[in-house]
């Protein structure tokens, strides 16, 4: 007898790791072989489903220390000087599938989880300051265009074009995506964003619209792409394996915080819609102001405990920290627990890695895998007389905003500064430089190339005409040259390739 012996899933001991139970040395399997059974059934459940976007992704533990003092425009206890907050970090892919290479060309997602003393807060963005799109009613569809056709289950550059063509508000995110942005050398050398306009409370209830920038202390550092190809093809979890090996070897990787801060009232009348997620509120305007310093310390000890079935939504808020009225971020704050529900389970926050620090005090119970309950002396409904829980308006310090009122479906209301093209333009022309400029239209010239529809071709060439009429001039220009013409079924190299 041993000390150290294998038990089934509810203690008991087994009596063997290598052999069924069978009539026999050769004969049939018994079904009562509980073990065996087990063992199987355990095995056949291993994975949840994987996300629908951001599938392949890898993460670590960190803090967050505040080093600056922006008590004046937020009473989040996360914000506050000298505070130090413990955190869960997701990078991931868009469109990949859990085995697609890292470094295909893609937008990063960068999630960030804060276990603050008033609950979980998570800031749920990626690598560049905007979106594709500024309605989640389009959500859907701009991402079943961006994977893979139902029939031939392989990627289609047509129905990507399509969609992006037909929704012009996606020219300024996809100018990043084809630009040197889209293949990162590493997830410790790129920027992160909130992207969305987030508000903020102060302890005297007035309200700020705001915006987060995570910029890397490693610098922000691309690879070419036939560098990216070469490495999908040889370590297809490259970004992976490089966080988890600087962290292991105490090279910790750490990103400064920063916020834009406009005041409530300029958000009324500023030259463009500041909640629409497709533009970035220039600096000039709304200067960066230091927040603190976000460190990823430490591995996760099992990756699918604590990186696989953590859940991140743009809807865990915190006192002093509410949303705007993007339209792209409320369609959002239902659907990511929703999808964490279908995903995880029901009961998915009282998995260790997404329970919050501080105590949780409600009147949900039951429902699938769960955990943590209440003594049978504890009320189950509100109001009660029994004790239990109330609801604190004063504590919870949630914010608002001043609407119309009528229900309507449509754009919001046009400003002086609106436009779908206009900083994707500026984007390429002041901030690109000539290299740059050179390596995104080979990106552009490959990812057109591989459209077969020539009206959707033609559709693309006035997308980015748009956007700029010398590189529309010039795209076209490659994409009528004789070698492009014998390269047009090339792969497509949007979202996700």
């Amino acid at each position: 007898m041993t000390d150290n012996f294998t038990t089934s899933q509810t203690g008991a001991p087994v009596p063997s790791d290598e052999h069924s139970l069978t009539a026999g040395p050769d004969g049939a399997t018994a079904l009562h072989d509980r073990y065996l059974v087990e063992k199987l059934a355990q095995f056949n459940r291993e994975r949840i489903p994987e996300r629908i976007v951001h599938a392949k992704g890898g993460g670590a533990f960190g803090t967050f220390e505040v080093t600056g003092d922006v008590s004046r425009y937020t009473r989040a206890a996360v914000f506050q000087p000298g505070a130090t907050t413990e955190t869960l970090q997701r990078f991931s892919s868009v469109a990949g599938e859990q085995g697609s290479p890292d470094t295909w060309r893609d937008v990063r997602g960068f999630s960030v989880k804060f276990y603050t003393t008033e609950g979980n807060y998570d800031i749920v963005g990626n690598n560049t300051p905007v979106f594709f799109i500024r309605d989640g009613i389009k959500f859907p569809d701009f991402i079943h265009s961006q994977k893979r056709l139902p029939g031939s289950g392989l990627r289609d550059a047509d129905m990507q074009w399509d969609f992006w063509t037909l929704s012009p508000e996606s020219a300024h995110q996809v100018t990043y995506l084809m630009g040197d942005r889209g293949l990162p050398r590493s997830w410790r050398e790129m920027p992160g964003f909130g992207s969305h306009t987030y508000q903020w409370i102060n302890a005297e209830g007035e309200r700020f619209w705001v915006k987060y920038h995570f910029t890397s202390n490693q610098g922000n550092v691309e690879m070419e792409g036939s560098e990216a190809e070469l490495i999908a093809g040889g370590d297809a979890d490259y970004y992976r394996r490089d966080l988890y090996e600087a962290i292991e070897s105490g090279d910790f990787p750490s990103w400064d915080v920063h916020v834009q801060v406009m005041p409530y009232e300029e958000g009324k009348t500023y030259r463009f819609n500041p909640f629409d997620v497709t533009k970035v509120w220039p600096h000039s305007d709304y200067p960066l102001i230091k927040v603190g310093t976000h460190t990823l310390n430490r591995n996760p000890e099992n990756f699918f405990a604590q990186i696989e079935q953590a859940a991140f939504s743009p809807a865990n808020l915190v006192p002093g920290i509410d949303a705007s009225p993007d339209k792209m971020l409320m369609a959002r704050i239902f659907s990511y627990p929703d999808a964490q529900r279908y995903r995880v389970g029901t009961n998915y926050n009282q998995l260790p890695v997404n329970a919050p620090k501080a105590p949780v005090h409600n009147y949900s119970q039951d429902g699938a895998q769960r955990h943590h309950f209440s003594s049978a002396t504890t009320p189950v409904y509100a109001p009660n007389s029994k004790g239990g829980p109330v609801a604190d308006e004063a504590r919870a310090g949630a914010g608002s905003w001043e609407q119309d009122g009528e229900l309507v479906r449509a754009a919001a209301t046009l400003r002086a500064d609106d436009s779908d093209f206009g900083q994707a333009g500026a984007l390429y022309r002041d901030v690109f430089d000539d290299a740059a400029k050179a390596r995104f239209l080979e990106t552009l010239t490959g990812a057109v190339g591989g459209v077969t529809t020539p009206e959707i071709r033609e559709r693309a060439i006035w997308y980015w005409t748009s956007v700029d009429e010398t590189l529309g001039a010039q795209l076209r220009a490659n994409l009528e040259s004789p070698a492009q013409t014998a390269n047009e079924s090339a792969e497509p190299v949007g979202v996700g390739e």
